[in-house]
């Protein structure tokens, strides 16, 4: 999810799954205490219902930049790799690959039988087109970087230096799909499985590029399920998709995901039966712990506060600092979210790949840590460059726990600064407009990972300048993440990104670090191999079955 957004990311953007048919407060069971049924007596059995608890921004696999979006796409489509159980990239669209010795060459083999939902064939000639459409700034989003770093001429192409000819993409035949790459890269095969990489069908885009992904009958498929019913506000439902060539291990015929913005609305879903997982908020934690469905799983996902250097107020560095500096993550960890995430003090999760056996995170160790006599001084030094008292927004999305986030912050900011920080909420996609058009001071917002690099986040904020990345621009930054890119040697490339990071939070305060998502919830015992990512496609309902 990158200079376009994030959130998430991998996601999920809190992606707090569940839902059900049509409803009211009426139709479950009332108060979020801990009696009723354990989200297991369904209307039909042949449907997983789940729940998304922000809206659905977009479908269109070539311009969508965010985790909810892909947690649709990436079970009605696929690449060439999906990543199953357990977090690795097995074969699926391709039936096997050869790397050249050098790294810098792959050549896929497709397998016999592969369709789209409409009988057609899926061909490598798709592959060309789908990429080269995610490479073409006329039809990609702000995503198109996840191709163009890694392909031949992939940059060149999006900036009208080359032809699609002398991009590294070809199909000799139908069934051989040849991708030349610019530098070995050990992750590729888990690229493959990302949105971006999926295949499009030319000829129907082309008859239905004005609202391509925007209804079910504007997006051909390939994946698992198909789409039949899709209203951003209000959810999607999902079919079974019988020309899928790994049909007979697709359990569960339907799946209905409902937009469900507040917990408490949620988890009364889940104790009337009409929910199979719920995410639970911190103050519901306690009460469900000991409950046999109850779980807790993480994420490569940072949550943070996006500054915009743009504005004429938070321009200044000083008073950036002050609010990076004036809060504790701690106690947003253990008071507000109580939910197993944990406290960030970086831009990088806990457990993203370093170098030598240790994590990025145990490399660098905490970049931020909160200093409240600090956080003081600096916002009397920055009022005085400034030459007046700021007033602030926080841009946030309208989902439970990033109002309650906010409210932590907002009341934060109060207490060890003596501001008052105006709150505007948004819906979810309201959000990442506002962003887009650069029309904030300050933003909660978040990435998720799509592959197991610190890559996958550091490159977000490379130059030229977006409103949504804060208007940040830094020649050393965009130098490092050049170099690493180009890197060999493994030490040296983390080295470099380990400064990056440095510059971002410490030296020029792009971002306040909030937290890294954790997520407590329930879960239908009924229900098994719901598969959750930490990166790329956040939920997989392939490998799902019901008793």
């Amino acid at each position: 999810m990158k200079k376009g957004l994030v959130v998430s990311f991998l996601l999920i953007v809190c992606l707090v799954l569940s839902a059900c048919n049509s409803f009211s407060s009426k139709d479950a069971s009332s108060g979020s205490g801990t009696e009723g049924t354990s989200g297991g007596s369904k209307k039909s059995d042949d449907t997983l219902n789940l729940y998304f608890d922000n809206d659905i921004p977009d479908l269109n696999p070539i311009k969508t930049t965010d985790s909810i979006s892909f947690s649709v796409l990436g079970n009605v489509m696929e690449g060439l790799y999906r990543l199953d159980e357990n977090n690795k990239p097995v074969p699926a669209m391709a039936k096997s690959v050869k790397v050249s010795d050098d790294g810098l060459t792959y050549t896929f083999t497709l397998r016999d039988g592969i369709k789209w939902s409409n009988g057609e064939p899926v061909t490598a000639q798709d592959f060309v087109d789908g990429w080269l459409l995610g490479m073409n700034p006329q039809t990609s989003g702000s995503y198109r970087f996840i191709l163009t770093d890694y392909i031949v001429n992939g940059e060149e192409y999006t900036n009208g230096k080359v032809k699609a000819d002398k991009v590294g993409v070809e199909a000799p035949d139908d069934k051989t799909f040849i991708v030349h790459i610019k530098k070995p890269t050990p992750y590729f095969l888990g690229l493959t499985t990302f949105e971006k990489y999926y295949p499009v069908n030319k000829a129907f885009f082309e008859k239905n590029k004005d609202d391509f992904g925007q209804s079910p009958d504007k997006l051909l498929y390939n994946g698992p399920y198909v789409l039949t019913d899709f209203n951003p506000a209000s959810g999607v439902t999902l079919k079974k998709n019988d020309q899928y060539w790994d049909k007979a291990n697709v359990n569960i015929p339907n799946i209905d995901i409902k937009v469900i913005k507040e917990a408490s609305t949620a988890l009364n879903l889940y104790n009337g039966g009409q929910l199979d997982y719920v995410n639970l908020s911190s103050e519901d934690v306690n009460n469900y712990k000991d409950k046999p469905e109850f779980g807790t799983q993480t994420n490569f996902r940072s949550y943070y506060v996006q500054f915009n250097l743009g504005d004429s107020v938070l321009k200044n560095k000083s008073l950036r600092q002050a609010l990076q500096l004036s809060y504790d993550p701690s106690t947003l960890e253990k008071v507000i979210l109580n939910n197993g995430s944990k406290a960030a003090s970086g831009l990088i999760p806990p457990g993203m790949e370093g170098v030598d056996g240790k994590s990025f995170r145990d490399l660098q160790g905490d970049v931020i840590k909160p200093d409240v006599a600090k956080a003081k001084d600096l916002w009397k030094e920055g009022i005085k460059e400034l030459g007046k008292t700021p007033k602030l927004q926080l841009l946030v999305s309208d989902d439970t726990v990033e109002k309650d986030t906010a409210t932590f912050l907002q009341s934060q900011w109060k207490k060890n600064l003596g501001i008052d920080v105006e709150l505007v909420t948004k819906p979810y996609s309201g959000r990442l407009d506002t962003m887009r058009a650069g029309d904030y001071q300050m933003a909660i917002s978040a990435w998720g990972a799509d592959y197991n690099d610190p890559m996958t986040y550091m490159d977000l904020w490379v130059s030229p300048a977006t409103p949504f990345r804060g208007s940040f621009s830094n020649k050393e930054y965009d130098q490092l993440i050049k170099d690493a890119k180009s890197q060999s040697d493994d030490t040296k490339r983390m080295n470099e990104l380990l400064k990056t990071e440095q510059i971002l939070l410490k030296d020029e305060a792009v971002l306040a670090p909030l937290y890294y998502q954790g997520q407590a919830y329930l879960q239908n015992p009924k229900v098994k191999g719901l598969v959750f990512h930490p990166w790329g496609n956040p939920w997989d309902y392939k490998y799902a079955t019901m008793d």
